[in-house]
Parts: structure tokens; C-alpha cells; sequence
């Protein structure tokens, strides 16, 4: 395939990625009686079954006991599948709580932590006005750090966390679906062990919940997947920095979700910060826009 099909396919890949995480509070909101270790357990068990079906299907097999075979592999494997299960983890935590503002501002934060960790590790050149958005953003949190004495911890956990998982799966020579499968398969014993000898609770037996809520849980098998799938697809062919352009669809959509559906309070603090990160992807939109045609200059 020519490097611009390859191209095009990230940029749509990247954009089904985006919306589907965009919406994924609709989904986990409907699991809200449900604790959010339980859940992450079940997104584990669930997604392997499912990338198992998926690879079965595919007959990629022969890909996946390469990757066993390598050592190197598995360690930075097991390195991602950690990042990959604290943020899942957060996540659900953040939505099922009502701080789904501070998971929008999250994955706000994350493109631009995107755009510098491709300069700092894989030499990819910024212009001036990108170094300008980059400052921008840290600014917005500095001043919310200094003006009401709150670091949005929630927010840059997220962003941090997704931003080295991205970063690390792009210098892995690991394909997306086989890798995928590996790094649910790590941490599936954690899954399995906590889902045993965790305190019972009123949806931990699926013998004896509604037929509505089990399938919700085994659906996070598929919630889970196909974004992770688009994402690492995309990571693959397109550069770090633009994929971080693509991001700005699923904290958007997560913020309209939180203010105009689940009426999250849009306090000053947030106000500030958020106008920061917005001038600051304006800004990145504009440049990236302007120069899509050039070559990056320094």
C-alpha cells in the first residue's frame, strides 16, 4: 500500500477511536451501581475473550507466540498493559463519580502531551507555535495551581498515563491486536484474583443479576476493544503529534456530556484552566492547519 493510503487509514482510524471514547460515559454511567474495580476486572476478562475471538478469526496465532518468544517484548508489554490498566481503572472511577470535566480535561491536556513527548523521543521537529501551545497549557495549570491551590491530579493522571502508553506502543514493533491481546492477558490474573476474593457485593454474582446489567459488563469486552484497536492502528501510520490533532473529539464530546447531560458544576478553577488548554489546541489547530502542506521547520 502507498504511504498516503497508509496515511488516510490512520486518519480514519484515529477519528473511530476518538468518537467511540468520546461516548464511552454513556455506556459506564450505566454501571454506576457497580464499583469501578468490579468493572475494571470485567473490562479485562471480557476483552480478552474477545481479541481472543478476533484473533482466532484472523488466524494471527503464529503473531502472537512470536511476541512470546521475545523477552524485550514482554517486558515493555507488561510495562504498557500496567499504564494501560491504571487508566482504564481512573477512568471508570472518574466518570462513575461525577468528575467526568476532569477526565475531559484529561484527555484535553493529552494531545499536547503527545506533541511534546514526540519531540523529546522521536524526533519530531515542533514550529514555534506549537512550542507556544505547549506553554500555554502548562501556564493554564500553573495558574490554577497558584490562583486556588488545586493541581487537577485526576486529569494529568489520565493524560500522563495514555500519553507514555502511546508513545511506548509506537516504538514497539508489535502489531495492535496481537499486542492488545498480550497486554489484557497480563494483567488477567490480577483481574481473575480480585474478582474471587474481593468482598462480595450486590452485582458481583452473575448467576443472580438481571440479564441487563450482565450484559453491560460483558459488553465492556467490546467498549474496551474497538477504540484501543482504532488507536493502535493509527499510532502505527500516521506521526505522534497528529494523532494528538484527532484527540480534541473525545473530550469534547466528554464535556458536553458531563455540563449539558450530567450537569458537572464548570467551576472557576476549571474555567481558567480549560480556557488555557483550549487557546493552546486553537493555536496547535491553527499551525498544524497552515503548514499541513510544509515541511515542519524548526
Amino acid at each position: 500500500m502507498t504511504a498516503d493510503h497508509e496515511q488516510k487509514k490512520g486518519h480514519i482510524l484515529a477519528i473511530m477511536a476518538f468518537l467511540m471514547w468520546g461516548i464511552a460515559p454513556i455506556y459506564f454511567k450505566q454501571l454506576t451501581q457497580v464499583d469501578a474495580l468490579e468493572i475494571l476486572a470485567h473490562r479485562i476478562i471480557w476483552s480478552v475473550l474477545f481479541i481472543a475471538v478476533i484473533i482466532l478469526l484472523r488466524k494471527q496465532w503464529d503473531k502472537v507466540k512470536v511476541i512470546i518468544t521475545s523477552p524485550k517484548k514482554m517486558a515493555m508489554l507488561t510495562l504498557t498493559a500496567a499504564l494501560l490498566g491504571f487508566n482504564w481503572g481512573l477512568f471508570i472511577w472518574a466518570v462513575n463519580n461525577n468528575y467526568m470535566l476532569d477526565a475531559s480535561l484529561g484527555y484535553y491536556i493529552n494531545p499536547l502531551l503527545n506533541v511534546l513527548l514526540g519531540m523529546l523521543f522521536l524526533a519530531e521537529k515542533l514550529r514555534k507555535p506549537q512550542r507556544i501551545a505547549v506553554g500555554l497549557a502548562i501556564l493554564g495549570v500553573l495558574l490554577q495551581l497558584v490562583s486556588f491551590g488545586s493541581f487537577p491530579v485526576i486529569a494529568f493522571s489520565l493524560a500522563c498515563s495514555f500519553a507514555v502508553y502511546g508513545l511506548l506502543r509506537k516504538k514497539l514493533a508489535v502489531e495492535s491486536l496481537p499486542g492488545l491481546l498480550l497486554e489484557a492477558l497480563i494483567l488477567l490474573p490480577v483481574a481473575i484474583a480480585y474478582w474471587f476474593w474481593m468482598e462480595p457485593t450486590a452485582t458481583s454474582d452473575m448467576l443472580i443479576n438481571d440479564w441487563y446489567l450482565n450484559v453491560l459488563l460483558v459488553s465492556a469486552g467490546v467498549v474496551t476493544t474497538l477504540p484501543l484497536l482504532c488507536f493502535t492502528g493509527a499510532a502505527k501510520r500516521i506521526p505522534y503529534s497528529t494523532l494528538g490533532f484527532f484527540q480534541y473529539i473525545g473530550p469534547s464530546l466528554m464535556f458536553v456530556l458531563a455540563v449539558v447531560v450530567y450537569g458537572e458544576a464548570f467551576s472557576a478553577e476549571r474555567v481558567v484552566t480549560f480556557a488555557f488548554i483550549w487557546t493552546a489546541l486553537a493555536l496547535f489547530s491553527w499551525d498544524s492547519f497552515r503548514n499541513k502542506t510544509k515541511p515542519l521547520a524548526n
